[in-house]
């Protein structure tokens, strides 16, 4: 006997294998599909607007930003902080220049100013 006098063996195995091979496109097909689904979708940010300037320090233990002005900033005005995952808004109530309360700060200025979320140094300020 033969490697092929058993042909039922081969027509057994043969059955078997089609529709194995028909359900392997499928699986790959539905992976492909979703695969697309899954993807995160990308939020639109928000236009920011003019950039006010940079946090160059934050001290945690009083909430308080240190920002470097690119131009002027009155208390009142509303701000936005973007940076990392951080991305909201407040107003100025308040703000310092050499722990002197000050009710404008020019361009060049360092003030500080309470912060309600923590930022890290390098994140970007914007007139709201």
């Amino acid at each position: 006997m033969g490697l092929f006098s058993d042909l039922n063996y081969f027509n057994k195995l043969y059955i078997f294998l089609i529709p194995l091979k028909y359900m392997i496109k499928e699986v790959k097909k539905s992976k492909a599909k979703s695969s697309k689904k899954s993807e995160p979708k990308k939020t639109e940010k928000k236009p920011v607007g003019k950039l006010l300037g940079e946090v160059s320090n934050y001290f945690e233990h009083v909430g308080v930003a240190a920002i470097k002005l690119n131009t002027g900033l009155n208390v009142g005005d509303k701000i936005r902080v973007v940076g990392g995952e951080v991305d909201f808004g407040q107003d100025v109530k308040s703000m310092q220049i050499l722990h002197e309360k000050v009710q404008k700060a020019k361009k060049g200025d360092e003030i500080g100013i309470k912060i309600k979320e923590k930022v890290r140094k390098g994140y970007k300020v914007f007139k709201a």
